[in-house]
């Protein structure tokens, strides 16, 4: 499940971007956090293909990983946030 929910981020994020793109200076935080997203949805891809290996299902629809899965989303918004208020903070400077 952790896979889905970053993949739903990444497409939420990746979106967000490609609509923003003449607002150079919040569009960086955003391009961050889509690569995050993407990065990590690799990472789940992975182990989801050495979960097959290992006999078994691709997915993981436990509440374990719905719960990790919703600490990924909710790690990776606070990472754009920071990141948003960083940037603003240093164009105030």
């Amino acid at each position: 499940m952790c896979l889905i929910i970053t993949i739903i981020s990444a497409a939420a994020f990746t979106l967000a971007f490609l609509l923003n793109k003449k607002n150079d200076k919040e569009n960086k935080s955003v391009f961050l956090t889509m690569l995050m997203f993407w990065a990590a949805s690799l990472m789940w891809s992975m182990d989801g293909v050495a979960s097959v290996l290992q006999g078994e299902g691709f997915f993981d629809l436990s509440l374990e990983d719905t719960i990790l899965g919703a600490i990924i989303a909710v790690s990776g918004l606070l990472v754009f946030f920071a990141h948003s208020l960083w940037l603003k903070r240093k164009r105030v400077n």
